[in-house]
């Protein structure tokens, strides 16, 4: 698993790099695909004995008990909603307004640049997984980038599960994924190309290579999770705040699990942890220093100002609803804490810091800045379960969890079930796209296909008002980044009126549906 981590996260790293070389071509693109493929292609071999498929789900069905077979099927009913949800068009607002967008524009420049103004002001953030997307639009439609996606979460479930396992039996480790898995916001995120779900694999990774290091004491595994971190890093940079955690870990670790180490070696390791998981991160701190003079731009600026979230009333209205459980188990957890296992304790730590990090750092994607640290406060709130010594109280809660579990499936179905169509070519894309996106909330489509009609290829529009530009298929300049001496012979409005500038500029079409005006002037070129 770590090493399948890690061949994601260089070939993330590699495609950037073809970017800022200027060779973002198809062919370039798929060539290193398909190298990484048939190495990752080859360690899952290895790891496969040659035993029937089907003889060993015959034997696992035999040898599991029925309430594992009753989590292992609602784990795979949830998996294939969040499947639908994933095999539709995109609706996500940030997907279409930068996940997916940016990487469309570096493949029609066949490079990774700078994009001025306050419109993409997130393009000198660190992209790792936006670095994917690159290579899923150059294979196809943004369904592949979903499908990227989606697979982290199931990744997660692996990661999960195996680090579960360190602590509680078989069944309570697939209760642990049942409860991660269940969380709404999971199952949104499954369904859409954002970037959490990849920081939340990461992360997780990240915690589980750090309990290898304490059980192991290699300090192989250390290295390993300070890796998996600047990786998280690389995905959502709000993930760097998690080094404080660990750093917390190492020192108070020693304490927690009775061993004798010395502060210099407890400063080392910090160190170690802290220089690897920024040395990760530092390509994108100096693309991003080079451009703006601030490493971590749009944060500490008048775009994204960054201060400590105090308001006691944020954590209880999470736009992005996750698991009740929480509610109930976390502070079970405090009681209970000395009865856990040692190195459980570490876990049960971690959570409670993650709950203090993620408080006090900006908290403006909800309960999505929360879900990497969802399968540490499922293990934990199973662990609870997990101490009761199969009393009422025990039963009562298990049924519980499959209740909530249950309710994600239906929850999620719903929500999913307008994709149907769409997946079944019972409706097209584009009948779909015009019935379900918000173009009073800043999306676009060409409703009508008057710009794939009207739009040649030698042609430009400058685009005022326009948002989320991911499904723009013509070529065009955006106002937010437009300079003096870029020529266009098409303006589009969307949603505001026309320039002062351009007052003299004729209306050739109007749509009512995504309230977009188009002008021109006799189809002459015009330079700004």
């Amino acid at each position: 698993m770590f090493n399948l981590a890690l061949l994601i996260g260089i070939y993330s790293h590699i495609i950037f790099l073809l970017g800022l070389i200027g060779v973002l071509y198809k062919p370039t693109i798929i060539l290193s695909t398909l190298f990484f493929l048939s190495i990752i292609s080859y360690l899952m071999r290895k790891g496969l004995n040659s035993q029937n498929l089907v003889d060993k789900l015959i034997n696992f069905v035999k040898k599991n008990k029925k309430l594992e077979l009753v989590l292992l099927v609602i784990i795979s009913f949830q998996g294939i909603v969040n499947l639908i949800g994933a095999l539709g068009p995109e609706l996500g607002f940030d997907a279409l307004w930068y996940h997916l967008t940016m990487p469309k524009i570096y493949l029609n420049l066949h490079q990774i640049v700078h994009i001025p103004g306050s419109l993409l002001y997130y393009s000198d953030m660190p992209k790792f997984t936006e670095m994917l997307y690159v290579s899923a639009l150059s294979f196809g439609t943004e369904t592949i980038a979903k499908l990227i996606h989606f697979s982290f979460g199931i990744l997660s479930l692996i990661a999960l599960y195996n680090l579960s396992r360190k602590f509680l039996n078989k069944t309570f480790s697939l209760l642990t994924l049942v409860v991660f898995y269940g969380n709404l916001v999971v199952g949104w995120m499954s369904t859409t190309a954002y970037v959490d779900l990849v920081r939340t694999f990461f992360e997780l990774m990240a915690l589980w290579g750090f309990v290898e290091w304490l059980e192991k004491e290699n300090k192989k595994w250390l290295a390993i999770s300070g890796v998996m971190l600047g990786f998280a890093a690389s995905a959502k940079l709000l993930a760097i705040s998690s080094v404080l955690i660990f750093t917390t870990l190492l020192i108070l670790s020693p304490m927690i699990l009775n061993q004798k180490t010395k502060f210099k070696d407890i400063i080392s390791n910090a160190l170690v942890y802290w220089c690897l998981a920024f040395f990760v991160v530092l390509p994108w701190f100096v693309f991003s220093f080079v451009h703006t003079g601030n490493p971590v731009y749009p944060f500490f600026t008048s775009i994204y100002p960054v201060k400590f979230n105090f308001n006691l009333i944020d954590p209880l209205t999470l736009s992005d609803p996750i698991s009740p459980l929480y509610v109930i188990f976390l502070p079970i957890a405090l009681f209970i804490y000395r009865k856990f296992k040692p190195t459980l304790k570490i876990i049960a730590l971690y959570s409670f810091l993650a709950i203090i990090i993620w408080y006090l750092t900006p908290q403006t994607g909800g309960g999505r800045f929360i879900l990497p640290y969802l399968p540490a406060l499922s293990l934990i709130s199973v662990g609870v379960i997990e101490v009761m010594n199969k009393n009422k109280l025990q039963k009562t809660f298990v049924a519980l969890i499959i209740f909530l579990g249950c309710f994600s499936i239906f929850y999620r179905g719903i929500a999913n079930f307008k994709y149907v169509p769409v997946i079944l070519g019972l409706e097209s894309k584009s009948q779909f796209l015009s019935n379900n996106l918000n173009f009073s909330f800043g999306d676009f489509y060409d409703t009508d296909g008057y710009f794939e009609n009207k739009i040649k290829k030698d042609d430009k529009v400058l685009l005022y008002g326009f948002h989320n530009l991911y499904y723009v298929n013509f070529p065009f300049i955006d106002s937010s980044y437009v300079k003096m001496g870029d020529s266009f012979n098409y303006v589009a409005v969307q949603g505001k009126n026309m320039p002062q500038r351009f007052k003299s500029w004729n209306l050739i079409y109007y749509n009512g549906l995504t309230d977009v005006r188009f002008y021109s002037i006799g189809g002459m070129k015009w330079e700004y």
